[in-house]
């Protein structure tokens, strides 16, 4: 039985807006998977019309398609996502000693690209398949591990500025940067013919979740005095 005093607090948690945001995007992420995973009719052929539209314009547009491909390979890649938060986490610990914080943001981000490697092997969608690819991927397509690493890794960026304080024009630049940065990883993902839109669309999804959990049980668990 739990205590008087327990219950109350589940309450209250309950109540709390980021909880019940993150009891929706998991309703919303487990609705997609599973609609993937039975080859939901609707949907796939949704993704099929909208994949073979984009595909088209990104052969009829070899100069977008060139600019959209060094993008997706070098600036919106998981990789250098992965490289800007390590370099966060430098500064973490460097400039203010945060260590607690530094760690629960490497394990945010671990956990995010294991969740991602394990639902494309337990999935194991096909990439769309072309006569006249612009592009090539490897792996299983769902979820787009673009889409989701950058969600993942400008979310919570985003969360450390605001809890650093940052002044309002630099809070407005790091949301237009996060914003088109996560629009960007996902829809070059489709322009250029490697992944379904559901698969972008997992992505964010996903990625959003593992944010909203994260930021949710550090302030819950893990709140340290730390020198802002």
């Amino acid at each position: 039985m739990p205590s008087t005093h327990l219950v109350p607090r589940l309450r209250r948690s309950a109540r709390h807006p980021a909880v019940r945001v993150a009891v929706a995007l998991a309703l919303a992420s487990a609705l997609l998977l599973t609609l993937v995973a039975v080859d939901w009719h609707p949907l796939i052929a949704l993704d099929g019309d909208i994949a073979r539209a984009t595909h088209r314009w990104a052969v009829d547009e070899p100069g977008l398609t060139h600019a959209f491909r060094i993008l997706t390979d070098w600036v919106w890649d998981p990789l250098t996502m992965r490289l800007l938060c390590g370099a966060v986490v430098v500064w973490l610990v460097w400039r203010h000693s945060a260590w607690w914080l530094a760690l629960w943001l490497v394990v945010a981000c671990a956990l995010g690209t294991v969740l991602q490697q394990s639902l494309k092997a337990a999935v194991g969608r096909a990439r769309p398949v072309w006569p006249d690819p612009v592009d090539s991927a490897h792996y299983a397509a769902f979820p787009s591990g673009h889409a989701m690493t950058a969600t993942v890794v400008c979310g919570l960026l985003l969360w450390l500025l605001r809890r650093y304080g940052v002044g309002h024009a630099v809070w407005r630049t790091a949301v237009t940067v996060a914003v088109v940065s996560v629009l960007g990883a996902g829809l070059t993902r489709i322009w250029l013919g490697v992944h379904w839109p559901s698969d972008v669309l997992a992505g964010w999804l996903l990625g959003a979740l593992v944010v909203t959990l994260a930021v949710v049980s550090y302030e819950r668990f893990a709140r340290v005095p730390e020198r802002r």
